[in-house]
C-alpha cells in the first residue's frame, strides 16, 4: 500500500511563516507537521512508501527532511515528487498533484492520499483495518458538533451501513455536524476512475470534489476519526495546535 501525501500548495494566509518553509514542515511542539501525519500513517499494515508531493520552491526543504526521517524510519520509504508549479497561478490543484503522482511514478497498488497539514492526535491503524475491511473508497470524516463551523468544510451524510449518501462542499443549511477531512483510501481497482475524473476535465483543486465525484458512481464509506483533528489553515490553529500538542 502507498500513501500520497499532498504538500505543494503555498499557504498564503500563512505569510510571512511560510514564505521560506512550506506549511507541513511548520514545527508542532517542536517537531515538522508532516512527522505526525507521517508517525500516524506508519502504523498501518503494509504501508510501505510514502511520495509526498510539492512544488518547485519546496522541493529541496521536503528532500532534506525525508532524508532525516527516514534514518530514524528505514522501513517506510519516502519519494519526493516535484510537481514543477512556481506559484498559485501554476498550480496543479490537490486532485491535479494526485493525478501527477500516479502517472509520474506509475502507482498501481491500494492508494491512502493525506493532506500534510492534518493533525491527529491518534494513531490510523485502525483506518487501514478499514479500508481493507470494505475494499472500496473511503473517505476519513470528523464530528465538529457545530452547523455552523460546518458551513467552511463539507457536510456529509451517511447510511446505518456508514455509505456516504451525500456530500457537499462549505453547505449553507448542513444537516449533518459531519464533515469530510483530507483522508482518503482508495483500493487499485479505483484508481482508472482517478484518472478518467482528470481526463474529462472536472476541477483538479479541492481533493474532496473527487469524492462528490466519486460516491454517485460507487459505493463510497465514511470512516470516523477518533481523538483530536486540526486542519492547519491559519496562525490561530496553528497556535492552538502547538498548545495541545505540548501538553499531550
Amino acid at each position: 500500500m502507498n500513501v500520497v501525501i499532498l504538500a505543494a500548495g503555498y499557504a498564503t494566509r500563512l505569510y510571512p511563516l511560510t514564505l521560506t518553509q512550506p506549511k507541513p514542515l511548520l514545527p508542532v511542539a517542536g517537531k515538522p507537521m508532516i512527522n505526525y501525519v507521517l508517525d500516524n500513517l506508519e502504523t498501518i499494515e503494509g504501508l510501505d512508501h510514502a511520495y509526498v508531493v510539492t512544488n518547485e520552491k519546496f522541493t529541496g526543504h521536503f528532500e532534506r527532511w525525508a532524508d532525516q526521517y527516514h534514518s530514524s524510519h528505514p522501513k517506510l520509504a519516502i519519494t519526493v515528487v516535484n510537481d514543477h508549479s512556481t506559484d498559485d497561478s501554476n498550480k496543479l490543484g490537490a486532485i491535479g498533484d494526485l493525478h501527477y503522482v500516479l502517472e509520474q511514478e506509475k502507482l498501481d497498488d491500494d492508494l491512502i492520499v493525506v493532506a500534510g497539514d492534518n493533525l491527529f492526535s491518534r494513531d490510523l491503524r485502525e483506518f487501514g483495518q478499514y479500508c481493507r475491511a470494505v475494499n472500496s473508497p473511503v473517505l476519513a470524516v470528523y464530528d465538529v458538533r457545530d452547523l455552523e463551523l460546518v458551513k467552511r468544510y463539507s457536510a456529509v451524510n451517511v447510511d446505518g451501513h456508514s455509505r456516504i449518501t451525500r456530500f457537499e462542499e462549505k453547505p449553507q443549511q448542513p444537516a449533518s455536524t459531519l464533515i469530510g477531512i483530507a483522508l482518503y483510501f482508495y483500493p487499485k481497482v479505483c484508481l482508472p476512475l482517478i484518472r478518467q475524473y482528470v481526463r474529462d476535465g472536472n476541477n483538479p483543486d479541492q481533493p474532496g470534489r473527487l469524492i462528490q465525484w466519486f460516491y454517485q458512481r460507487v459505493p463510497v464509506h465514511a470512516w470516523t476519526v477518533p481523538g483530536l483533528w486540526f486542519d492547519i489553515g491559519s496562525k490561530e490553529t496553528l497556535e492552538e495546535a502547538n498548545q495541545i500538542f505540548a501538553r499531550r
